[in-house]
């Protein structure tokens, strides 16, 4: 058989048969464009295919990693036969957990991508205090690395906003963690977040992430934020990582009517950047200094060696109208104090040439500066200067990245004044005095219960435990008036939580209608709390635990006692 090609007379998407006089078969007539589109969709799926299959490897890798670690840590930990090695075990299993859960969490995000039910959660939430909370999960690893982070937020950005406060720092984290992942010792990472325009209530912020590091190539960008792709293919890559972070980020972006975008040449960093739209929160800034200071007569000086720096204490001295002289060194330091006189107070960097800041310190007590409030600033771990600070007497510590609320809150501690508080400003759980209230814990996984009894220990509560749904309904039941609140697992043998939940609330019993009972389960999907809602629930917190969110809800509806 033969077969003859030709580009006219034919039906599109057939191959056709070619028949002599007698009507027998001779050959078919395809066509060439028919020819090519197939080839291209066989190499589309097979390209699939690869990458698919290169993903599988690498989210191996990715996970039996640090399960190696965890499970090899804890035999070490169990053997060790001093406190120190055990430290050092529990160090490195914390670690590995968390890695581990990262990656949990990429794949799950992903599946509810894949499967359109991937959902955003507005609340309203104080946008500097969620920019402070990503800086401080990634600041060890910039520490390790030695690496410079700054960051500057406009201050024309609401003070709250509304929208998905989780995701929206789910992708800062994303973009910071790959920045110093990528970005060599000693290397400068840039987190900078502006307010682009505002419409009716609607703020589309700016936020670019910059680094110094190894840079991405033109064909790599092509692929950055493919599914299942990575710059680098390799299990045996040198940086690791799933390859699912930047294209989780891409939707959660294009959730908030945003877009991302990235600018980079290799060996000369990159720059991730992307657009969020959010609605103006009612939240009021109480960034501001106590009234019992007289700002009048109150002189502060800052010395660092970075403009940059100098420049965010400049605009932040404004906003608090309190009268600021900078220096780029201690010997100008020096200099303004010998022409204008001692300060109130002085912010010193650590780290500068020639003289550093515990040296600028002494030398200001030296000229009678004792009563000089002199506050270290810096990015080295506060253990390792703290004696050397002290002797030189340098009042207080705060760490860089800097952000406005903990130099209001610095100054306020230093002057003896009661700290201006933020409406949303938690109490430590530690503070809380909720002795005399009891909380009944259905849980069936043992060292599930050890961990929020362990975490609940220091507001005195009294916890009492309940293996299973049955067992919680029969305690809660029989003594309806002693518990003031039930943390409710949902997976559990005999009842499961959410049948717990409906028997007590049609129990009849006193309270049984009004008792908080909260869900605490590693359901966390949005159709997982929504049920819990419809079950007869007041919240849900997802496993694993988050000490902030315990705490809130232990505030929300439980009321300190004498």
């Amino acid at each position: 058989m033969f077969f003859q090609v030709e580009s006219k007379h034919y039906y599109k998407g057939t191959a056709n048969s070619l028949c002599g006089q007698n009507g027998e078969k001779k050959g078919y007539i395809i066509n060439t464009s028919d020819v090519t589109e197939i080839e291209e969709a066989r190499l589309k799926a097979e390209h699939a295919s690869n990458a698919k299959s290169s993903f599988l490897s690498n989210m191996s890798h990715e996970m039996r990693t640090p399960m190696n670690a965890i499970i090899g840590m804890t035999a070490i930990g169990k053997s060790a036969p001093d406190i120190e090695k055990k430290d050092y075990s529990f160090r490195k299993i914390e670690e590995a957990s968390t890695h581990l859960l990262g990656v949990i969490n990429d794949v799950l995000d992903m599946s509810k991508i894949e499967a359109n039910k991937f959902e955003l959660s507005p609340t309203e939430f104080i946008f500097e205090r969620m920019i402070q909370r990503v800086v401080d999960v990634i600041n060890f690893r910039v520490d390790e690395k030695k690496q410079k982070l700054t960051v500057n937020i406009d201050p024309a950005i609401p003070h709250t906003l509304i929208g998905d406060e989780q995701r929206i720092s789910q992708v800062i984290t994303n973009l910071l963690t790959n920045a110093v992942k990528f970005t060599p010792d000693k290397g400068a990472i840039r987190l900078s977040a502006s307010l682009l325009s505002e419409k009716t209530g609607v703020c589309t912020l700016f936020i670019e992430i910059s680094d110094t590091g190894i840079g991405i190539s033109d064909e790599q960008q092509s692929r950055l934020f493919n599914a299942f792709e990575q710059a680098e293919d390799s299990t045996s890559r040198k940086y690791g990582g799933t390859g699912l972070g930047l294209v989780i980020s891409k939707n959660i972006v294009e959730m908030m009517d945003g877009a991302i975008s990235v600018e980079s040449e290799l060996g000369k960093g990159s720059a991730f950047s992307f657009t969020a739209c959010l609605v103006r929160g009612n939240g009021e800034s109480k960034q501001t200094l106590s009234p019992e200071l007289n700002l009048q007569n109150t002189r502060m000086l800052v010395v660092d060696d970075d403009p940059n720096v100098l420049s965010f204490f400049s605009e932040t001295a404004k906003q608090i109208k309190i009268n600021c002289d900078v220096a780029f060194s201690g010997h100008e330091a020096l200099e303004l104090i010998s022409e204008k006189g001692m300060y109130n107070l002085c912010f010193v960097d650590w780290d500068m040439p020639n003289m550093n800041g515990i040296e600028l310190a002494r030398r200001i007590n030296e000229r009678g500066g004792e009563k000089t409030v002199i506050i270290m600033i810096s990015a080295t771990e506060w253990s390792h200067i703290q004696d050397s600070a002290r002797e030189a007497g340098i009042n207080k510590f705060i760490p860089k990245p800097l952000f406005m609320s903990s130099i209001v809150d610095s100054i306020n501690d230093c002057f003896g004044v009661a700290r201006v508080a933020d409406d949303d400003d938690k109490q430590a759980l530690q503070n809380k005095n909720l002795g005399g209230h009891c909380i009944l814990l259905a849980e069936d996984v043992e060292i599930n219960r050890e961990i929020v009894i362990a975490l609940l220990e220091p507001a005195n509560l009294v916890v009492e435990c309940a293996v299973n749904g049955t067992e919680a309904v029969e305690m809660f039941t029989s003594n309806p008036t002693k518990y003031d609140m039930i943390f409710m697992d949902l997976q559990m043998p005999e009842m499961d939580g959410f049948t717990a939940t409906e028997a007590i609330r049609a129990s009849g019993v006193e309270r049984a209608r009004d008792v908080p009972i909260v869900a605490m389960t590693a359901n966390v999907f949005k159709e997982d709390i929504d049920k819990c809602l419809n079950s007869g629930m007041n919240g849900h917190i997802g496993k694993p635990l988050d000490l902030k969110e315990v705490v809130e809800t232990l505030e929300k509806y439980l009321e300190a006692k004498d």
